[in-house]
């Protein structure tokens, strides 16, 4: 799935437009990437696809978990999309991820984190 093609697919499965699905998408990489290991986080960039792997920034390796609503109301804040349209939204990026690349990467990644993660990206 390419860049358009793939901000697309977010914004109609969230109801946004594709430059908010792009900031959303953006800001949610960046965000799960601070919350799971290195080798999590290493394993999740090599399943993304290459346009992608850049917004994935690295970090000193330690998993930093936080619950789900803290993540929502911190892209929320981020990106100014209500709290309702962030969790639709990042509910619809992790979707097209899954699509996107090989499940198994984005699914290893998740497990790490608290259960409603793995609850909003089966949504």
């Amino acid at each position: 799935m390419d860049e358009k093609i793939f901000f697309a697919t977010v914004a109609e499965r969230a109801g946004l437009s594709k430059e908010e699905a792009a900031d959303l998408t953006r800001a949610t990489l960046a965000d799960l990437a601070g919350q799971i290991s290195g080798g999590e986080l290493q394993r999740l960039a090599v399943g993304l696809p290459d346009w992608l792997e850049p917004h994935v920034p690295r970090h000193d390796g330690r998993s930093h978990p936080k619950p789900l609503t803290d993540f929502v109301r911190e892209i929320s804040r981020r990106t100014g999309l209500t709290e309702e349209e962030t969790r639709r939204g990042v509910s619809a990026v992790l979707a097209a991820l899954r699509e996107a690349m090989d499940p198994r990467h984005l699914d290893h990644a998740l497990a790490s984190l608290p259960k409603d993660y793995r609850q909003l990206a089966a949504a």
